[in-house]
């Protein structure tokens, strides 16, 4: 346990001195499991500081957290046998909060924190980059069907109304509750050696706020592993802040309200600086010079296709 307390304090520490590495466009990750010993290479606590995309995020889930052991039936014999693989795709988290003493989720850094280090198994990945089109449940999905090929060993996919998945065959539930009696009733009807995937996507609390839903991710999370730890199912579990959301959606939402007519906070820059006015002076040198540019263009064209002689004849003499 000290070395767990030790290796998440190490994660803190070196994530502060690199703080300048993460960005509004990297978000955190953490997989963990209190009933697996290890993973690839033995290892039970692990820490991967460099910048790396979502695809390359599932990747390292599937091989470096032995998901592909559990999730596919073929290579089941060579992992313990795990009941659920639980997924948790936040809105909230970003790099900086797991950093940053003044974090924006306190209640659910300290919950993250207490999951991470109380388990045998753990991997960290502090800096994960936005993805360029899919969203993160696309991509696990995706993971999957490659990493298990014809050989998907999970017995039961769920995932959330709120996650963006296209495929029509996988069972959705609405809210929290549903996702407890899901479990309480797949503990009586699973059988030995299935495992169940279930994914769980957060709106994030502006959409939480305007739906009338009072569970915040923190309590999600810590209801949902609580619900499994009391039917006495074994658990490998994956939290991830959806890149793509937070990039392509929220920060367009925050600077919307923040440039907005009356909605503008302290420190939005509403005038145009020194290097503002360059920028324009140079932009509108270019248009014009464009335009200059097209006038001598068609001019010298219309030229060249006027067709005149060379030479004239000289007028006889009557």
């Amino acid at each position: 346990m000290k070395m767990q307390f030790g290796v998440l304090a190490f994660l803190v520490t070196l994530s502060a001195i690199e703080s300048g590495i993460a960005s509004p466009n990297t978000v955190p990750a953490f997989l963990w499991s209190p009933h697996l010993q290890g993973g690839n290479g033995g290892m039970d606590e692990a820490v991967n500081y460099q910048v790396m995309s979502a695809k390359d995020l599932v990747d390292s889930v599937f091989t470096q957290g032995g998901w592909s052991n559990i999730l596919c039936s073929v290579k089941k014999v060579e992992q313990p046998v795990v009941d659920v693989a639980l997924v948790f795709i936040g809105r909230e988290l970003l790099s900086f909060d797991v950093s940053s003493k003044r974090n924006s989720e306190p209640s659910l850094v300290n919950t993250l924190n207490g999951l991470f280090t109380a388990s045998n198994f753990s991997l960290a990945f502090p800096y994960i980059a936005a993805p360029e089109e899919e969203r993160m449940e696309s991509l696990l999905l995706s993971g999957l069907k490659q990493a298990c090929s014809h050989n998907v060993g999970v017995s039961n996919i769920v995932f959330s109304d709120s996650c963006f998945v296209e495929d029509g065959m996988i069972q959705k539930l609405s809210d929290l509750q549903s996702f407890k009696d899901h479990l309480l009733a797949r503990k009586e009807t699973r059988k030995k050696g299935e495992t169940d995937l279930v994914v769980l996507c957060s709106e994030g609390s502006e959409s939480n706020s305007q739906s009338g839903q009072s569970h915040s991710e923190r309590e999600s999370i810590s209801e949902l592993v609580s619900s499994v730890e009391q039917s006495g199912s074994k658990y490998t579990a994956l939290y991830v802040s959806d890149p793509y959301w937070y990039t392509s959606y929220k920060t367009l939402q925050r600077f919307l309200a923040e440039s907005g007519t009356g909605n503008s906070t302290v420190g939005v820059v509403t005038t145009c600086d020194e290097l503002c006015k360059f920028k324009s002076s140079l932009l509108e040198g270019i248009l014009v010079g464009i335009v200059f540019l097209l006038i001598l263009i068609s001019g010298l064209c219309c030229m060249a296709g006027i067709d005149t002689p060379t030479r004239f004849e000289t007028p006889q003499d009557s």
